[in-house]
């Protein structure tokens, strides 16, 4: 078992002491030069998209199916990963990103373009995009509360770093400077954690739900040292002495807030928080279970199975295969 008994710090906010970890990593990202017409196809994944764009306008179309037109220095967000377009305009005909040639010029930063398909012409549409993991679950409840898509342009009256980090991005995308991937890398991972930051602040988008229970000034606390410490074996008597309520009246109020019952709340939490080790960190299942407090490995695969779906073994099977198609 872990050792527990160092306390917490927190900041009094419970809002902030659950996103003060929040963090997006960057995978890969392409610096592209696409001549008209062009359509990119971007398909689901459980990675979030980001795309800057440089030059030109262009459009794109949105999950739900609608098009909307980005201007020059537009930069977009989808969290979840969902499937979208980028296209020269509505309904020209698409390419898979993965269709095109792509060159890379250093670490995890690659240029392509289409330049091959319609040949030498005038400058085209400069894009650069990438993909970011969060460093919470997919299931986690505010992952799942965010637009399917966030646009800088919605925020920048509210977020005085966002035109500033646009403009540095734009400066470095049109010049082929040394380095200049790397930094725009780095300048796209500040950009998507700062437009997350401005929506949390403006409320998330809605004041019910997950976010009004966490504001909820006494259910709010043990929400977060939930989610800051999922691997603790918390009980509904440890928790409603952090509320300062019996245990009958904490549970009920718990319920009634939160749509969950505390165990079960906190199970979820802490399968979430397992699926992160199992794919993140490639952790071995039997790591995982010891880590949480379970005595055996099949007792951990019953309780993952029965929150997320599928067993444990199912995600180190997805990751084997990766592997073997990598090789």
């Amino acid at each position: 078992m872990l050792d527990h008994s160092s306390k917490i710090p927190t900041t009094g906010d419970p809002l902030t002491d659950i996103l003060r970890g929040l963090r997006l990593d960057g995978v890969d990202y392409a610096r592209c030069e696409m001549r008209e017409p062009w359509g990119i196809q971007f398909p689901a994944r459980a990675a979030a998209w980001f795309h800057f764009i440089g030059r030109r306008d262009c459009w794109l179309m949105e999950p739900s199916g609608e098009w909307v037109q980005l201007r020059a220095g537009d930069a977009v967000l989808l969290p979840r990963g969902a499937a979208h377009v980028l296209a020269s305009e509505p309904e020209t005909k698409v390419w898979p990103v993965k269709g095109f040639e792509a060159e890379e010029v250093c670490k995890n930063v690659y240029c392509m373009s289409n330049e091959a398909m319609c040949g030498e012409g005038r400058p085209g549409t400069l894009l650069f995009f990438g993909s970011m993991y969060f460093n919470i679950d997919s299931l986690h409840p505010l992952l799942g509360m965010m637009p399917d898509v966030m646009r800088t342009h919605e925020l920048e009256a509210y977020e005085p770093a966002i035109p500033h980090l646009l403009e540095a991005m734009a400066r470095e995308v049109t010049m082929e400077r040394v380095g200049s991937g790397g930094i725009l890398a780095r300048l796209a991972d500040v950009l998507a954690a700062t437009v997350i930051r401005s929506w949390v602040e403006r409320g998330c988008g809605d004041s019910s739900g997950w976010i009004a229970a966490v504001r909820d000034r006494e259910i709010g606390k043990v929400l977060a040292a939930i989610h800051l410490d999922p691997s603790r074996e918390w009980t509904v008597e440890t928790l409603a002495r952090m509320m300062g309520a019996s245990r009958s009246g904490f549970a009920e109020r718990f319920a009634t807030i939160v749509g969950e019952t505390p165990a079960r709340y906190v199970t979820q939490v802490r399968m979430h928080q397992a699926r992160q080790w199992l794919v993140r960190d490639r952790m071995k299942i039997s790591v995982v279970a010891t880590r949480l407090g379970y005595e055996s490995d099949a007792a951990f695969s019953r309780a993952f199975k029965r929150v997320i779906g599928s067993p444990p073994s199912h995600f180190r099977a997805e990751e084997q295969a990766e592997l073997r198609q990598a090789g």
